[in-house]
């Protein structure tokens, strides 16, 4: 049998990295016929110092202003914007001395800006510098477009809820998350400005920086004197590339060691509820998007709340919006009595966990609790000791769990003062053990918070667990809001019914204010709300109905369906209920069966 070819990637790469090597050992293997003598080293130093200035003040400059750049080239949408961001690339694909030349046209003594600085722009240290930064801009803007866009940006959102204005969040969140390719663009852009040539002799000839410098002494003195002038080049080039190398394995290795918060005093970490907030919340939110419409009004005085709705419903957008996240065609959101509709969303004094938990990686657990605007240390210890994260102070999110990442941004939205707690499915993401186990973890805290809970979810189990009332969403519309239970229980149509979890729905009549009569003599006593009259659509789900031998129902076993969850269909009436079976019952076989009168779910079809 004969041997596979090998892979040609590593011939490949190996291809190239020899080619560029090539070119150093040959200039180590001409060291031995260089003119050392005839190089003019004082002029060699002043062309290093021109050329390490000019490009750290070039760097700086499309620092200040390309970073902000590409932040609102990744912000803003439409097409301006995207032909603003093409125009701005453009000198990576022009030819150095057409760069110098459109340059020419702006700085040189008859260009607009030439003549307002009276000739100060061209053969000096500034005009170096401005075409060191016309060339090298693109890398730094690249670079931040590129880091912005990728962010994810509920971080943003989440740092606006913890009382930080926009500036505070550009600097604290968004500029250390984008960190790593900023500093990889800010690194391109330097060796770009260090090395540039053919612009900086257009626009600049003296004084001489390295690159030009490099030129005429080749024009003067030819090869063998070359070696002496491209060693501060190299030396250089190589040292600022070792120190970012450097900086960033120091970076990546150490964690920031922000103050830890102290421990908790008496006074200071009561865990007994305080008076809940007066009046629950309200809000009347309108938003048209393309091909997208939310109108949604809800008024509620409980403080367990939740919004149940199917993926592309609304309920993050109106969770945006009462945050203050996102502007609304009209938006008024009242947290019991203290309207917060005109209120920035730093201001607005409302805690916001998003489904991807919104961690700023660049912090470690005591730093995420002492980012928010007014966090109190003594609260963020309680929580920290609260939710079992006492022993992870200084891990950063990378080195959490999804559970743990949980319980951090859980903390993080309570250690400042709190009115309304926003919750974007926070269990989305976790497997079924753990979400079990953090429902009832947020159960137990909801008794404990003196806040109002709004949770937004697709599980009806879940909503029906953390919430008192519910909001029933679907295409940006409020189906149906009330008590949580008689939601559930008397659903308005079919559609909310599915929403609330039906599986196998059937029809049936109303036999009197708590019964039904299924057909072929089989009633089904229905407590609760009294029922609707005529023709009714109901059912249970499956995992609420046992079959057992001393059963209450009588019915037939009409198949069986395999699978990781074995059901059995059974004709009950002129309804087919399903229920989880374990035993191999065939077709046919008579059965009985009880149910959980409490989950029936009846909705109206008169």
């Amino acid at each position: 049998m004969s041997r596979p070819l090998a892979s040609p990637l590593p011939w490949l790469a190996a291809l190239l990295a020899v080619y560029l090597l090539a070119p150093l050992l040959a200039g180590v293997q001409a060291l031995a016929a260089t003119h050392w003598s005839g190089v003019d080293y004082g002029a060699l130093a002043h062309a290093c110092a021109v050329s390490l200035a000019s490009a750290s003040a070039a760097t700086a400059l499309t620092a200040l202003c390309g970073i902000p750049l590409g932040w609102l080239l990744a912000r803003v949408p439409g097409r301006a914007m995207s032909v603003l961001g093409l125009l701005v690339q453009l000198p990576l694909a022009l030819p150095p001395l057409a760069s110098g030349v459109l340059l020419l046209f702006l700085l040189g003594y008859h260009g607009p800006l030439g003549r307002l600085a009276h000739g100060a722009l061209t053969d000096s240290f500034a005009g170096i510098v401005l075409a060191e930064t016309f060339v090298s801009a693109p890398f730094v803007i690249i670079a931040a477009r590129s880091a912005f866009a990728a962010m994810d940006p509920a971080i943003e959102d989440v740092a606006a809820t913890l009382g930080r204005g926009r500036l505070a969040v550009f600097l604290r969140a968004t500029l250390p998350t984008a960190r790593p390719a900023l500093l990889a663009g800010l690194l391109l852009a330097w060796l770009r400005a260090f090395g540039e040539f053919g612009a900086t002799v257009m626009v600049a000839y003296h004084p001489y920086s390295l690159p030009v410098y490099t030129y005429v002494a080749f024009g003067e003195q030819g090869l063998p004197a070359m070696l002496p002038v491209l060693l501060p080049a190299l030396v250089l080039a190589l040292a600022v590339m070792a120190l970012s190398t450097l900086a960033g394995t120091r970076r990546a290795g150490r964690a920031p060691a922000p103050p830890a918060p102290r421990r908790p005093t008496r006074a200071a970490a009561r865990t007994e509820p305080e008076p809940p907030v007066p009046g629950g919340l309200s809000f009347a939110l309108e938003k048209h998007l393309h091909g997208f419409s939310l109108a949604v009004h809800w008024q509620s005085s409980a403080r367990r709340l939740a919004i149940l709705g199917p993926s592309g419903s609304g309920k993050s957008l109106t969770l945006k919006l009462i945050a203050g996240l996102e502007r609304g065609t009209h938006a008024r959101v009242c947290i019991g009595t203290r309207e917060v509709s005109a209120l920035a969303p730093e201001a607005r004094r409302i805690g916001y966990v998003p489904q991807s938990y919104a961690l700023f990686p660049h912090l470690d657990v005591c730093g995420q609790l002492a980012f928010p605007a007014a966090a109190d240390p003594a609260l963020a210890a309680h929580w920290l000791e609260r939710l079992g994260l006492g022993a992870l102070g200084h891990r950063r999110p990378a080195q959490l769990s999804l559970g743990q990442q949980q319980r951090v941004a859980l903390a993080r939205a309570l250690v400042r003062p709190t009115d309304l707690l926003l919750l974007d499915e926070p269990f989305s993401a976790l497997d079924a053990p753990l979400r079990a186990t953090l429902r009832r973890e947020l159960r137990a805290l909801q008794n404990e918070l003196p806040v109002v809970t709004l949770l937004v979810t697709h599980d009806p189990g879940e909503a029906l667990l953390l919430a008192d009332d519910l909001l029933v969403l679907a295409d940006g519309r409020p189906l149906q809001s009330g008590p949580a239970a008689a939601v559930l229980r008397r659903p308005v149509n079919e559609l909310a019914a599915r929403l609330l979890g039906a599986e196998e729905v059937n029809t049936a009549r109303s036999a009197g204010a708590h019964e039904l009569d299924l057909g072929r003599g089989a009633t089904l006593v229905v407590p609760g709300a009294t029922l609707p009259a005529g023709r009714v659509g109901w059912s249970v789900p499956a995992d609420r109905i046992w079959l057992h031998a001393d059963g209450r129902y009588r019915g037939v076993v009409e198949r069986r369906t395999d699978g990781p969850l074995p059901r059995a269909l059974i004709r009950f009436g002129d309804a087919l209920i399903g229920a989880a079976c374990a035993a191999d019952l065939p077709a046919g076989h008579p059965c009985r069966f009880d149910l959980d009168a409490e989950r029936i779910q009846v909705w109206p079809l008169d």
